[in-house]
């Protein structure tokens, strides 16, 4: 019975131990400066310069106070600020994106894998929500003002709308250096190569035409 006892415990314990290892590694060092040299070699992040070689600018960013052209099918453009911009981001475990909306424009239904996401609206109203996962599906949403804030939870699939007739603005804080993002109607219906149209007529219950005609559409990626 101890030995069982022991076993549950290790197993805990190890889920514990990967679930806390999920996000960003915390630091080791004062910071870790993003270095493009060993371009043959994969590791999760970057690797570092010698801080004695770190720079003013490698912690700096210019730029994100100017608008972006949102005239584009989604009616919105997303400016990232992240290790790939700021190379001294590289294992501090966050990133910025400023927002442009056009009047109705949205940030279309996506994910990020690998991060939370807090977003502040600087101008405009925004419509925004996320959906829980399987089995509830549970929608929230909420209508957001200027100065207002709203939070969207790791890997839930989330969305902004600009339901004002003025251009829109919100910028986004995001618990990760590189986030990821996965919209979802282009991954669906314009992966490379596409997914075999039996599959999504079933999954989405719509006639394999219907789901034909979407593959051939071109799926607009704002980012």
């Amino acid at each position: 019975m101890k030995g069982v006892q022991f076993l549950v415990a290790f197993v805990v314990l190890a889920l514990a131990s990967s679930f806390a290892s999920a996000s960003d590694p915390s630091p080791l060092q004062d910071f870790c400066v993003a270095i493009d040299d060993y371009k043959s070699v994969f590791v999760n992040g970057k690797f570092c310069k010698d801080p004695k070689h770190a720079t003013a600018d490698d912690f700096f960013y210019s730029g994100i106070n100017i608008p972006q052209n949102t005239s584009n099918l989604v009616g919105s453009t997303v400016t990232p600020v992240n290790v790939a911009q700021i190379p001294g981001l590289n294992t501090l475990g966050v990133s910025l994106v400023r927002i442009d909306y056009a009047p109705y424009g949205q940030n279309a239904p996506h994910t990020h894998p690998r991060a939370s996401e807090i977003l502040f609206v600087q101008e405009g109203t925004l419509y925004v929500g996320f959906v829980t996962s399987n089995p509830d599906n549970k929608l929230f949403t909420k209508v957001l003002n200027k100065g207002d804030v709203f939070v969207f939870p790791i890997g839930l699939i989330h969305f902004q709308f600009n339901i004002g007739k003025t251009n829109a603005v919100a910028f986004a804080a995001l618990s990760s250096q590189n986030p990821g993002v996965i919209t979802i109607a282009n991954a669906v219906f314009g992966s490379d190569p596409p997914i075999n149209p039996d599959v999504l007529a079933k999954a989405f219950q719509l006639d394999q035409n219907v789901v034909k005609s979407l593959q051939a559409k071109f799926w607009w990626d704002n980012n």
